[in-house]
């Protein structure tokens, strides 16, 4: 009954670990890339791309994709690892020492 209870732990346990992250095959002779799920909000500057745990992230026409290297070649990651919520930096932010919520007012 012990071993029962074991093999169910390993078997749970590993489920839960999968979910966190995704493998993706690429062309031939390119190796399957594991790239952990983004965080829940994502704040990205002028240029669409997010750095994290080895790999960059690239948000374009509301698609997510992610590579080891910011020169690609660029894998699509699945919906289920995409941020609930993206936020932009204003490009203007650093304007003459201008505070933001004053120009927001305007």
């Amino acid at each position: 009954m012990k071993s029962m209870a074991s093999i169910l732990f390993v078997a749970l346990f590993s489920a839960f670990m999968l979910t966190a992250c995704v493998v993706a095959t690429g062309p031939p002779g390119y190796v399957v890339e594991e790239a952990p799920p983004l965080p829940a909000v994502i704040e990205l500057e002028a240029e669409p791309y997010y750095y994290q745990s080895g790999y960059y992230y690239f948000y374009q026409s509301d698609r997510w994709h992610f590579s080891r290297s910011k020169n690609g070649p660029w894998t699509e990651l699945p919906r289920s690892h995409w941020p609930k919520e993206i936020r932009h930096r204003e490009r203007e932010e650093h304007r003459e020492g201008e505070p933001r919520h004053e120009r927001e007012e305007r």
